[in-house]
């Protein structure tokens, strides 16, 4: 009876964690494109403004932020009985890239906040508040490379790491895994040196592998669950 009770309990964490997988590519994906004006930075700023999709997007992002540290924390109980440091790690990696987005999300809301002080001040100097509204675009777009690539790449690497030596799941889900973290962090570091754009053909091909890994072990977990492998450190 024990025994069973805990396959269940195992059965829905897997569930949850699955769920809350596929919440982040749908929330990350919704959120970046509603706020395609906000990151115009001038054009927000001495524009009319476009502050309902901004602060939808704002809002999906605000459920990423969440489904993040929920994937963390739901997965926490199963990977440390693998390895408990890097399980440990993986929730840190987790939080710290939950952080990196809320930074984001002020800075394109603060963006909103330039449009109606410019909107409400008669003679505002708009050279002033365009330099201000691409101030905070650029920080967002460095929140963007470092939370959603680098972090993401580190913890995704992390928890492949943990998957295929513990074989909770297939091993190729877990090569997938170790890939596209490889490949979006190399990304990362192309972008950040100015190879290419991060919103860019060659930087949307290398995501697509961290994409398929977070999804194929999402719909992994929510239809069969975790394998029953030894859950024990090594």
């Amino acid at each position: 009876m024990g025994w069973r009770v805990q396959v269940d309990s195992t059965r829905k964490t897997a569930v949850v964690a699955g769920v809350l997988f596929l919440l982040t590519e749908v929330s990350a994906i919704g959120g970046l494109a509603l706020y395609g004006p906000a990151l115009d930075g001038a054009e927000q700023v001495v524009g009319s403004g476009a502050d309902t999709r901004v602060f939808l997007g704002a809002l999906f992002e605000i459920v990423l932020v969440t489904a993040v540290i929920g994937t963390g924390v739901t997965l926490f109980p199963i990977i440390k009985r693998q390895n408990e440091g890097a399980a440990l790690g993986y929730v840190c990696a987790r939080l710290l890239e939950a952080a990196v987005i809320v930074v984001g999300i002020i800075s394109v809301l603060s963006v909103v906040t330039l449009s109606r002080s410019f909107a409400q001040t008669p003679g505002a100097e708009t050279g002033s508040l365009v330099t201000a509204g691409e101030t905070l675009v650029a920080i967002h777009d460095w929140t963007f490379l470092f939370g959603p690539n680098f972090i993401l790449g580190a913890n995704s690497l992390v928890l492949a790491w943990l998957m295929y030596r513990s074989r909770l799941v297939p091993r190729f889900i877990a090569v997938l895994g170790l890939v596209g973290g490889s490949l979006i962090c190399a990304s990362a570091t192309a972008v950040m040196f100015g190879l290419y754009e991060q919103v860019s053909l060659v930087g949307s091909i290398m995501a697509i592998p961290v994409f398929a890994w977070e999804v194929t072990l999402a719909v992994r977990l929510i239809t069969k669950g975790f394998n029953s492998a030894p859950l024990h450190p090594w």
